[in-house]
């Protein structure tokens, strides 16, 4: 999958709104501004990460609004637009990315289906924006707002963000401008790109994307949030996972985190939790987020004998970035020894601790497969794990 990076422009004071703060961290419903942006692109299935250009004055505010979420560090903002976004730019290099997508902080209701329109239009163009057609009359007056004259609005078109490149291209743009030392405010990225010489494609964007600037804005945002939050609903997400070890020399096996003496243990890049493991992909696959591999690979020496528990929290912390709440665990261990029933409960108590939910909601149960198979023969353990998420 193309590693895409989303780029959070928040760096602006943005005192418009008739408030003390930029309003990036003004209250939306029950959360700043920013947040209810970053958990937009966080929920997405094709974002890989995220970068938010801040103003270092606000550093206190931001980490506010970002506790708890799972994003890259900040960078700095400069003294216009195009300068924050290019600190944004340089600053991800090193992560190699395929994609970028250049958002304004202040546009807090982007859609999943806008953000996968962007991406499939990059599979064919450099350059891809958002904007709607002009639809009223446009006039043109002096400062008295005295009517000069009339436009003819056809081809005029209403610019929204996020603004989707190919990585490369805008970075080679941006440091074009940069090195021709432009000092004049840049509208948006599509003219740092025209700037460029580089062309730019428009797709159908979205009414709801709209960009808070005023009071009136910010109460027609809240509005908007309370009647979400009226019709709001929680459906049921099923997420499976499966997951096997095998036995190798040891005397010991952790299972949901609880280590049980054996006369052998269990083979793996971490700790080889087999029951976790398993758990760990049905919290992935209930939201549709990849799987343990993708989130943790093993070949990445910094996974090697680690705590099953950090794979749990990890995917615990993806379901509560959506919102989403888990109903339900039933886990079934498949292995002809160690018997598993004297270790039962404290492996559910392991695990509601572990996922801060009640011992009643969690199933644990073990079989054997009739000493057929791998396990059968005693080579190995198997583990399958079910999970219901209720999200909204």
């Amino acid at each position: 999958m193309p590693i895409s990076i989303a780029l959070i422009v928040a760096a602006g004071r943005g005192y418009r709104a008739s408030s003390d703060l930029p309003k990036q961290y003004m209250m939306l419903g029950d959360a700043p501004m920013l947040r209810h942006v970053i958990k937009k692109f966080i929920t997405h299935r094709r974002i890989t990460d995220i970068i938010i250009v801040i103003h270092p004055d606000d550093i206190l505010l931001y980490e506010d609004a970002i506790n708890g979420l799972d994003i890259l560090p900040p960078a700095f903002g400069g003294g216009k637009r195009h300068i924050s976004v290019r600190n944004g730019i340089e600053k991800i290099a090193v992560l190699k990315p395929d994609n970028i997508l250049i958002h304004d902080a202040a546009r807090p209701f982007i859609s999943h289906q806008l953000i996968d329109n962007l991406l499939d239009a990059l599979d064919k163009h450099d350059g891809v924006i958002p904007a709607l057609p002009v639809v009223d009359c446009v006039k043109r007056s002096n400062n008295d707002k005295e009517i000069i004259n009339t436009l003819n609005r056809q081809n005029l078109w209403l610019v929204q963000t996020p603004q989707a490149f190919k990585y490369q291209k805008i970075r080679k743009a941006h440091n074009i401008i940069y090195n021709m030392g432009v000092d004049k405010n840049i509208a948006d990225d599509a003219a740092v790109f025209e700037m460029a010489n580089m062309p730019v494609t428009i797709i159908n964007g979205d009414i709801d994307n709209f960009k808070i600037t005023s009071k009136d804005d910010i109460i027609r945002s809240n509005d908007k949030m309370e009647k979400n939050k009226e019709i709001l609903i929680k459906y049921p997400r099923i997420g499976s996972g499966f997951d096997t070890h095998k036995f190798c020399d040891g005397d010991f096996i952790t299972l949901c985190g609880i280590k049980i003496s054996h006369n052998m243990g269990l083979k793996g890049h971490s700790d080889a939790d087999v029951a976790l493991h398993a758990l760990t992909d049905a919290m992935l696959g209930a939201i549709a987020n990849g799987d343990i591999g993708f989130h943790f690979p093993p070949n990445d020496e910094k996974w090697r004998g680690a705590n099953s528990e950090i794979f749990i929290k990890h995917s615990l912390e993806l379901i509560k970035n959506i919102d989403g709440e888990i109903s339900n665990i039933d886990i079934t261990i498949i292995c002809e020894n160690p018997k598993i029933t004297p270790y039962r409960d404290l492996m559910r108590q392991s695990l509601a601790k572990m996922i801060d939910m009640d011992i009643s909601r969690i199933s644990i149960k073990a079989t054997t497969t009739e000493k057929l198979g791998f396990t059968g023969r005693g080579e190995g353990i198997a583990a399958q794990a079910s999970i219901l998420v209720m999200l909204p």
